[in-house]
């Protein structure tokens, strides 16, 4: 009852025409950045703080713009992530999966008002967690060691690696080959270089940019180009836009079950939107792909991870606000603003400044909304990208990825490597080795290792402590099953039709 009282609180200050102005600012700010790959929520809200300073913006104020530019990026970037495979953050990998299907099998209308909705409803499930849940699962989050956060990464790999593409193989092949990826640079502890051959691009590792839109924009540019000279046909009509009932009926459990997933994934600091989409997407397929439909264009495969990222995000602020811990690099600037403002975050922050942790989360809320109301009438305008006639969709693309690169980067070199992984992504679409499991790997490698030698440092090189607490164990079994049921199963169904 308190919680309510001091949510209703929260939506006086949220609901302040200042406030309330800032949140639509932050939400419109928030689509078109996530919609241009490269830009992403750090740097607008880096480009932003020196602007809030200067204004004078009070501490509340100043987080409602920033985290309405936060979540609003989430649903951004799905736009051009459905429309054009080119994703710009790590979750949107995971939508392109069946986002760019169902674009390719003109459903792009329908795929991106799921992905407006399954937005709303992973934000709207979070604030309720975070009303009810923000003290007890702060306290839950702390109890995430090193040896518990290898066990999650090595689970997040092996359940998407499981249910990426029709080899399992294949998919393990990738995620290594991201692996592989993540390991190029200075070694993070004795800064000894790996991989580098003598190269000084390479002595900073392989940028996460870089490596989504060679291993996705220019291999579909590749792919495009390829198939109209083939001449066949490379998108087909848009088609409809409107979402059928069927088909929010259909995903409506989806949504839910993700955006649970989500938050709660999304509280752990350092675990973010990335592995609550990766997490979310392979579950998802577990419970209910009884068709083998995912990878295809079913809009479950982009509700999944559009509830989930959307959800861990508004989870996320949980360690921010009450222990002061970023769960990502966007929310690492966030604290640092938070810091120049002269707010502490911590466990006292709710009790003594509670017009900006429920202020926070009440703008959280009317933001959803306002990235509802505002981007699903615009559906229809969105997919006439796909009227853009090939001989300028395909370089258009192409121009759009280096131009990123080069705007990020500022280094010839890297839009070197831009285009050899461009050329391995088509050569690995050929040869049916799935690309997100890579995606994976990259950006999860270097927490996966860091953790693993923070373990071992702390246990004297005792690899036992990798299952020395329960919350480890469990989920090393769930790694085990996630790999183990998706093969015995094969092998039942193949017995199966020898009999028959």
């Amino acid at each position: 009852m308190e919680s309510l009282q001091l949510l209703a609180g929260g939506f006086a200050v949220a609901l302040q025409p200042l406030n309330l102005a800032l949140v639509l600012v932050g939400a419109v700010v928030g689509t078109g950045v996530g919609m241009l790959p490269g830009i992403g929520p750090i740097n607008a809200i880096a480009l932003l703080l020196p602007l809030i300073f200067a204004a004078g913006l009070p501490p509340e104020s100043a987080l409602i713009l920033l985290a309405g530019i936060y979540y609003g990026s989430q649903y951004g970037n799905s736009i051009s992530t459905i429309l054009l495979n080119v994703p710009g953050t790590p979750s949107a990998v995971v939508t392109a999966i069946d986002g760019y299907a169902a674009t390719r099998a003109g459903r792009a209308g329908p795929a991106l008002a799921i992905s407006a909705i399954a937005s709303f409803t992973g934000g709207t499930l979070s604030i309720f967690g975070l009303v009810l849940l923000a003290p007890a699962l702060s306290r839950w989050a702390l109890r995430f060691g090193p040896a518990e956060y290898v066990a999650l990464m090595v689970f997040a790999f092996v359940a998407l690696s499981s249910l990426a593409g029709r080899s399992v193989p294949k998919a393990l092949a990738a995620t290594g080959f991201g692996l592989l990826l993540a390991s190029v640079g200075l070694d993070p502890q004795t800064s000894i270089a790996r991989y580098s051959f003598g190269q000084l691009g390479l002595l900073d590792g392989i940028d996460f940019l870089v490596a989504t839109l060679g291993l996705f924009a220019v291999s579909e540019v590749l792919t495009l180009a390829e198939d109209t000279a083939l001449g066949e046909r490379v998108l087909r009509s848009w088609g409809r836009v409107r979402v059928s009932a069927e088909e929010l009926a259909r995903t409506g459990w989806t949504m839910v079950r993700s955006g649970v997933l989500g938050f709660l994934v999304g509280v752990l600091p350092g675990a973010g939107g990335t592995v609550a989409a990766f997490l979310a997407y392979s579950t998802e397929q577990r419970i209910s792909d009884t068709e083998g439909t995912f990878g295809t264009g079913d809009l479950r495969g982009v509700a999944a991870p559009e509830s989930a990222n959307n959800a861990a995000a508004n989870g996320a602020m949980i360690p921010l606000l009450t222990l002061g811990v970023p769960g990502s690099g966007t929310t690492a600037v966030l604290l640092g603003a938070l810091l120049a403002l002269n707010v502490t975050p911590g466990p006292l922050l709710v009790a003594e400044r509670p017009e900006i942790f429920w202020g926070l989360v009440a703008s959280m809320y009317i933001g959803n909304v306002a990235l509802l109301v505002l981007n699903l009438p615009l559906v229809g305008l969105f997919v006439r990208v796909l009227d853009v006639p090939r001989w300028f969709l395909i370089p258009g693309v192409a121009v759009l990825s280096y131009t990123s690169v080069y705007a990020v980067t500022g280094s010839a070199f890297d839009l070197g490597i831009l285009t050899a992984l461009g050329v391995v992504g088509w050569a690995m679409r050929k040869g049916d080795f799935p690309l997100a499991p890579v995606i994976l790997g990259l950006v999860l490698g270097p927490l996966l290792e860091n953790n693993l030698r923070r373990s071992l440092s702390l246990s004297g090189g005792d690899w036992s402590v990798l299952a020395s607490s329960p919350i480890a164990v469990g989920l090393w079994i769930a790694a085990a099953a996630a790999l183990g049921l998706p093969i015995v199963a094969a092998r039942l169904r193949r017995r199966v039709a020898s009999v028959r």
